[in-house]
């Protein structure tokens, strides 16, 4: 592994990091950050300038905007027709009112609101793309969120795009979401799974290793918060508006790309107990974590090269 170099940033309001082989890993960070700053442009919730806030404030008028934001919709509404529904970018609304209303960083700086509401969501087929024209138009109170899909999305861009640049084999993690591309090293790329993305080393998981394709993690464990009495996170059930209340902490999947494995994640956390069939009958490797810790592996999760 001596010849992998690491560049790493905060983008996207988590970690990013690139690994590439056999080569200087100053231009990766660099083509990286382009990548992430592209994607944060297009899709933030937490931009005021962002096309997405544009989208939202637009109340039901047709915006334009440009063809990443298209691509990012269009995988959005890919994910919510694929799981019907149980991935709907439409929870914009439900999550900023479940108290997800600004970067997470602030949230733990100055608390969470105080008055939480529950919204149904509206669903995906009221969001309207034409991809011709390079317009968007959502109903007047509607408000998407791409959180689910974006930052994925992001991983396999930037994955496929820098292994052609550089001509060599990379490795893109944001966060929980993972993507390689090029040539893998002969015994894969290691990658450790644990339920908090930034704290790999000092948790309880596994090393597993990943030639092709992507990974993502979702976990209710780093991103949460309390409102009163009640335990809040980010993840929201289409179905009622509120955040998921299933028996895992986190579910980690690999697949064929990164946004593939996310969705993946995310309607095992909104099924909750019936993640394990609905993954499994769909082929997707996965690792689930109950909240008192037990692991359950399904689809033939790889092997581990260590586990604690």
């Amino acid at each position: 592994m001596s010849d992998l170099a690491t560049a790493e940033l905060h983008a996207l309001g988590t970690s990013a990091r690139v690994v590439v082989r056999g080569r200087d890993a100053r231009l990766a960070g660099a083509l990286l950050a382009e990548e992430l700053g592209a994607i944060d442009r297009a899709c933030s919730r937490f931009r005021d300038d962002s096309e997405l806030t544009v989208v939202n404030r637009a109340a039901g008028r047709v915006v334009a905007v440009g063809p990443l934001m298209i691509e990012a919709i269009k995988v959005a509404l890919r994910a919510a027709r694929l799981t019907d529904g149980l991935v709907d970018p439409t929870v914009g609304t439900a999550v900023r009112l479940v108290g997800y209303d600004r970067d997470f960083g602030e949230i733990e700086r100055f608390g969470p609101p105080r008055h939480v509401r529950v919204q149904r969501v509206p669903g995906w087929r009221c969001v309207e793309v034409d991809a011709v024209r390079s317009t968007v138009r959502v109903p007047t109170g509607v408000e998407l969120d791409l959180g689910a899909t974006a930052k994925a999305l992001a991983a396999d861009r930037a994955a496929t795009r820098l292994a052609g640049e550089l001509g060599a084999g990379v490795l893109v993690a944001l966060g929980g979401d993972i993507a390689v591309a090029g040539d893998a090293p002969d015994d894969g790329w290691p990658v450790r799974v644990v339920d908090d993305h930034a704290h790999p080393e000092r948790l309880p998981g596994e090393t597993i290793s990943l030639k092709r394709g992507g990974l993502a993690t979702s976990s209710i464990v780093a991103r949460q918060w309390r409102s009163g009495a009640e335990l809040r996170h980010h993840i929201v059930d289409p179905e009622t508006g509120q955040c998921t209340t299933g028996p895992y902490r986190t579910v980690t999947a690999t697949a064929g790309c990164c946004v593939d494995a996310n969705i993946a994640t995310t309607v095992a956390m909104v099924l909750g107990a019936g993640a394990p069939a609905w993954l499994g009958a769909r082929g997707f490797p996965s690792r689930l974590v109950t909240h008192d810790g037990l692991v359950q592996r399904v689809g033939g999760w790889p092997l581990a090269r260590d586990a604690a």
